[in-house]
């Protein structure tokens, strides 16, 4: 018997049967797993750093950026951005690298002569997996929200401008009943031109306003200044119009509804994600299917930890004459196209008319298939 055998044989000193949910072989599998894991972002993240300030390095001092803005404001927030992003990726690799060795030293078969099941020896990796799933959770809809922020800024100061400053054909409901249209908006005045707005009782048209121009008042919240304007109120088979040339007003609506950064929804948390959902909905404004898959992406990238560790977990957990190597090329080769699937899944959600809700959640249906079969596959 191996070195290795007799240590994973004096771990196993309890019988499957009793009540202790987690043993000492169970924290010996949690400890590698989530280790392998944090080596595995470690490692890529670094890499990754490396090529994008390689990348970005002649924009950053073109616009002449602060070595300390690159490091904390860019850098100290891209970490943890692309490392919650990717993953599913860390997943695989920490899985079938850890399995792979366990199984190369026939440490997996130990395991089996001992009574315990393909099932039962799945438990600490579903344990890491839920710890995995419950922390890229927290960070995707609370932490990393509120770092893109200083992150996207940078970009924006210091790469590429991303925000928008003009907007063109706007329509929204600011009230019930009441329907803003403008047809070109300008950030840098805070002036859009064209403005109508017109009220509705019982589906009637009860009042008609048309302006020249409107402009937002960035000293009081939702007040605007309307110039030139005109205004015709229906009651029945009565008109009256009335004219002017200022009108101050109230209106719920801000510039910042209509003028869409791009990736606006990364700066945004989950609580806030769905209240901006809800309210555009309510306004009928289109253009939020972005958000929309943002909000859902977060909980199926999370969930996507039990399917890709149990995928991981199946493929790896027999010993082949190969070693590791074919287990890292097929998993390598999966996670990248549970990625790029993703990807593609959300692409038809904001240019089709597949739901965002649907679209996010495919790839975790179509590869919970795949992590079943081989589940049935696996050695027991």
């Amino acid at each position: 018997m191996r070195i290795s055998d007799r240590r994973i044989l004096k771990n196993i000193k309890l019988p499957i049967g009793q009540n202790k949910f987690l043993k000492r072989l169970d924290w010996y599998i949690i400890k590698k797993f989530l280790g392998t894991y944090v080596f595995a972002i470690a490692l890529i993240i670094s890499i990754a750093v490396v090529f994008d300030f390689n990348e970005k390095m002649d924009r950053f001092m073109s616009h002449e950026a602060p070595w300390k803005a690159i490091i904390f404001d860019y850098y100290m927030n891209f970490i943890p951005y692309f490392a919650n992003l990717f993953s599913p990726l860390f997943v695989f690799i920490a899985v079938i690298f850890f399995t792979s060795k366990l199984a190369e030293n026939s440490e997996i078969i130990a395991m089996f002569s001992t009574g315990m099941s393909f099932k039962r020896m799945l438990r600490p990796y579903m344990v890491s997996a839920a710890i995995i799933a419950v922390v890229t959770f927290c960070l995707g809809s609370y932490v990393i929200p509120k770092s893109s922020v200083t992150r996207l800024n940078f970009e924006d100061k210091y790469y590429k401008p991303r925000k928008t400053t003009t907007a063109r054909n706007i329509q929204l409901e600011v009230d019930s009943g009441v329907i803003a249209y403008i047809e070109r908006f300008e950030d840098y005045s805070k002036t859009g031109y064209r403005f109508f707005l017109d009220k509705f009782n019982d589906k009637q048209l009860v009042s008609h306003l048309t302006a020249r121009s409107i402009t937002y008042d960035t000293a009081s919240v939702h007040k605007w200044i309307v110039k030139d304007y005109m205004i015709r109120q229906m009651d029945g088979m009565r008109e009256s119009i009335t004219k002017g040339e200022r009108m101050d007003t109230i209106l719920f609506m801000e510039p910042a509804d209509f003028l869409i950064m791009k990736n606006q929804q990364e700066m945004l948390t989950s609580p806030q994600l769905s209240e901006y959902i809800d309210r555009q909905r309510q306004r009928g404004f289109a253009n939020i299917k972005e958000f929309e898959i943002e909000y859902h992406k977060r909980i199926a990238m999370s969930f996507a930890s039990f399917i890709l560790t149990l995928i991981g977990v199946s493929l790896s957990s027999k010993k082949t004459k190969g070693g590791m190597g074919l287990h890292l090329g097929i998993g390598l080769g999966l996670s990248f196209s549970y990625i790029l699937f993703q990807t593609i899944a959300s692409t038809f959600a904001v240019n089709g008319n597949v739901p965002p809700f649907i679209a996010v959640w495919i790839p975790n249906i179509l590869y919970a298939f795949i992590a079943f079969y081989l589940y049935k596959k696996a050695p027991k």
